[in-house]
C-alpha cells in the first residue's frame, strides 16, 4: 500500500520579501520564517504518524524540515532526506540550489541525508531544465519515488503544483496557491500512475471544492504561460548575491 503524502510549502525566505530578492541565490528563511515553522511544528496534526521527512535540496525546504519536524526527526531518529527531483522549476538565482559541497558543508551538522542529490542537480539543463517536458517528467518520477517508500506517513517539502497535478486557487499568492508552511494530505491513485488526490481531511480542512480536469488543464496552461512571462521580467535581475544562515 502506498504511503500519504503531507505536502508542505517552505516557510518565508528572503525572496518572499520582494522581487528585487529573486535575485538572491538559494536563500535562506527570515526570521518570520523560523517562527512560521515553530507554529507549524505546535500545530501540525499527524505528528504521530510521521515516519519520514523528504525535502528539496533547497535551503530554505531543508531548514523548514528541519525546524518544523525537529522533535519528529529527534525522537524517531529520522533524517531529512533531500530529493533533487521536488526543485524549483525556475532558473531563478532563488530558485537555483547550492552545489552539492556546498550543501555538505553547511548541515554537516544536521540530520541531513544528501546520498541522493549527485553533482549538477542545480544546473537547471538536462533532466533539470525548466522546460513544461522536463517538469513534467521531474514531477512524475518524484511521485514514483515517494510512493515506492516503505514508510506510510511522509512529510514532503517542494514542488508543488506541478507535483499534485492540481492547479486550484493558484493565483493566490506569487506564483503559488499555498501559502508559506501550509500543508495538504495525499494518497496516491491505485492506477499505477502515481497521481496524488488529496484527501477528505485536507480539503474539508481548506474548505475548498476541487475543481474538474479541465478546469485543472485551463489553469494549468495559464500559470505556466504566466510563469515564462515572469520569468523574462525577472531576467534583468540575474546578479547573484548570497544570504549568510
Amino acid at each position: 500500500m502506498a504511503p500519504t503524502i503531507h505536502l508542505i510549502r517552505h516557510a518565508q525566505g528572503y525572496h518572499n520579501l520582494n522581487i528585487a530578492n529573486h535575485a538572491l541565490h538559494d536563500p535562506v528563511l527570515t526570521n518570520l520564517g523560523k517562527e512560521q515553522c515553530a507554529t507549524l511544528q505546535a500545530n501540525f496534526p499527524h505528528h504521530k504518524e510521521i515516519d519520514a521527512v523528504v525535502a528539496s535540496p533547497l535551503r530554505r525546504t531543508l531548514q523548514t524540515a528541519l525546524y518544523s519536524f525537529d522533535n519528529d526527526i529527534k525522537t524517531k531518529k529520522l533524517k531529512v532526506i533531500g530529493m533533487p527531483e521536488l526543485q524549483e522549476t525556475s532558473d531563478l538565482p532563488c530558485d537555483t540550489g547550492s552545489n552539492l559541497d556546498e550543501l555538505k558543508r553547511e548541515f554537516a551538522d544536521f540530520p541531513v541525508d544528501l546520498i541522493n542529490v549527485g553533482e549538477g542537480w542545480n544546473s537547471k539543463r538536462g533532466i533539470w531544465a525548466t522546460g513544461a517536458d522536463a517538469i513534467r517528467i521531474r514531477a512524475k518520477v518524484a511521485r514514483t519515488k515517494l510512493a515506492a517508500f516503505k514508510e506510510r506517513n511522509i512529510v514532503v517539502g517542494g514542488f508543488l503544483h506541478f507535483l499534485t497535478e492540481d492547479w486550484s486557487d493558484s493565483g493566490r499568492f506569487f506564483g503559488t496557491g499555498w501559502a508559506n508552511t501550509e500543508y495538504r494530505s495525499y494518497k496516491f491513485s491505485d492506477d499505477g500512475e502515481y497521481h496524488l488526490i488529496e484527501t477528505a481531511e485536507s480539503r474539508e480542512r481548506r474548505h475548498l471544492k476541487p475543481l474538474d480536469r479541465n478546469e485543472m488543464e485551463q489553469l494549468k496552461r495559464t500559470k505556466s504561460h504566466e510563469a515564462a512571462e515572469q520569468a523574462q521580467r525577472d531576467a534583468v535581475v540575474k546578479p547573484v548575491v548570497h544570504v549568510k544562515a
